[in-house]
C-alpha cells in the first residue's frame, strides 16, 4: 500500500498553465468522516448498519491500516473503534475537522475541484492510469494519507491549519507549515502517483532516491494549476531563495563528501527530512534531496525533450543523471 493531448505528442511533458478546464472528469468525495463521527455520537445501530452498506472497503483499509484489525473478523473492532474516537481530545479535534471541512464550504469545494483538474491531467499523461474514488477520513493524527486498491483517503485532521491549537501540543513549526488546507490536494495527487509508480530503487542510495522524488514533482508541477516546486515541498521563499542561492554548493558539498553514491540509510535519510537540513549548513532548509532531485528531473526533460510516461518508465538514475547535463 502507498500517489495532456495532441500538444503533448509533439512538445512531451511540458509545463502550461490551466484554467478550470471544461473536460474534468469531476471527483466526488466520499465523506466517510461525517459517516462516522454520526455513529460514535449516537450509537445508532440502524447509522452503522448505513455505514457498513455505504463503505465497506473504507472500514476494511480502515481497521488495517490504524487498528490492524480486519472488521469481518473481529466482533470488538466497532467496539474499539467508538471508545477510540469517544476519547474527548480526539472527539472534540474530530467535530473541529468535520466542521471546517463542510461539505458545501469553500474550501472543500476547491479541493474537489483541484482534484479534478489534478487527475484530469493525469489521465492525459498516463492513460492507462486509473483514477481512485475519494473520501475524507479523521485517523487521529496518525497518518495523512489511506491507500489502497482503487481508494485514496485523506486524514482532514492533519490539515487544520498551522496555527490550529492542538498541533503546537505535537508537531514542530517546520512540520506545520504542511498542515494547512491548501495542501489537501496535492498531497492527494502525490500520494496515488506515488502509489501508481512505487519506488523501485535502492533506498539507502541517495542518487536513486533523489531522481525518483524529483520525478514526482516533476509530474506535479505538469498536472496541478499554479504548482511549482515551492508550494508542493511547502518551502517559504527564503527557504526556497536559499536552495537557487546555494544550489551549486549544495551539490559539490553532496559529491564532495561522497553521499551521492554511498549507500548508507541514515545519510540519505537526512537529505529528505522537512527538519532543516543543519547536517549541511546552519541555514539550510529540509528537503534538499526533493530540491536537486526536481532540478536534475526538470534538465533531463529540457535535454531529452521526453514524455512524461517515457520519464516514468526510465529507472536508470544515473542515466538520467548524465542525460541532463546537470552542473549547477
Amino acid at each position: 500500500m502507498f500517489i495532456f493531448s495532441l500538444m503533448f505528442a509533439f512538445c512531451g511533458c511540458h509545463r502550461k498553465s490551466f484554467g478550470m478546464i471544461d473536460d474534468a472528469e469531476m471527483i466526488h468525495i466520499n465523506r466517510f468522516d461525517s459517516a462516522l463521527l454520526q455513529w460514535v455520537e449516537s450509537d445508532n445501530p440502524v447509522i452503522l448498519a448505513q455505514i457498513k452498506i455505504r463503505y465497506p472497503q473504507m472500514l476494511e483499509v480502515f481497521g488495517k491500516s490504524l487498528f490492524k484489525t480486519d472488521p469481518a473478523d473481529s466482533s470488538v473492532f466497532f467496539e474499539n473503534l467508538i471508545n477510540y474516537y469517544s476519547e474527548p481530545t480526539l472527539h472534540a479535534l474530530y467535530k473541529d475537522a468535520v466542521n471546517f471541512y463542510s461539505a458545501d464550504s469553500i474550501g472543500t469545494t476547491g479541493i474537489t475541484e483541484e482534484l479534478s483538474h489534478g487527475f484530469t491531467q493525469m489521465k492525459k499523461l498516463f492513460p492507462a492510469l486509473q483514477i481512485p474514488a475519494v473520501y475524507m477520513h479523521v485517523s487521529g493524527l496518525r497518518q495523512n494519507m489511506i491507500i489502497a486498491d482503487s481508494l485514496l483517503s485523506c486524514s482532514i485532521d492533519k490539515y487544520m491549519g498551522y496555527d490550529y491549537p492542538l498541533y503546537e501540543n505535537f508537531f514542530y513549526n517546520y512540520q506545520r507549515k504542511s498542515m494547512i488546507p491548501e495542501r489537501i490536494a496535492k498531497d492527494c495527487l502525490h500520494a496515488w502517483l506515488k502509489s501508481e509508480y512505487p519506488y523501485a530503487g535502492k533506498e539507502n542510495v541517495l542518487l536513486e532516491r533523489m531522481i525518483y522524488e524529483g520525478k514526482m514533482i516533476y509530474i506535479l508541477t505538469q498536472i496541478g494549476k499554479d504548482y511549482t516546486f515551492q508550494n508542493i515541498i511547502s518551502l517559504t521563499d527564503d527557504e526556497y531563495n536559499w536552495c537557487r542561492k546555494y544550489e551549486s554548493t549544495l551539490w559539490t558539498t553532496i559529491i564532495e563528501r561522497k553521499h551521492l553514491y554511498t549507500p548508507d540509510i541514515a545519510t540519505t535519510s537526512n537529505y529528505f527530512q522537512p527538519a532543516p537540513a543543519t547536517f549541511i549548513s546552519a541555514e539550510a532548509p529540509g528537503n534538499t534531496g526533493h530540491f536537486i532531485g526536481y532540478r536534475i528531473v526538470e534538465k533531463y526533460m529540457k535535454q531529452t525533450k521526453s514524455t512524461c510516461e517515457e520519464l516514468m518508465i526510465n529507472n536508470d538514475a544515473q542515466d538520467i543523471l548524465q542525460k541532463s547535463k546537470y552542473k549547477p
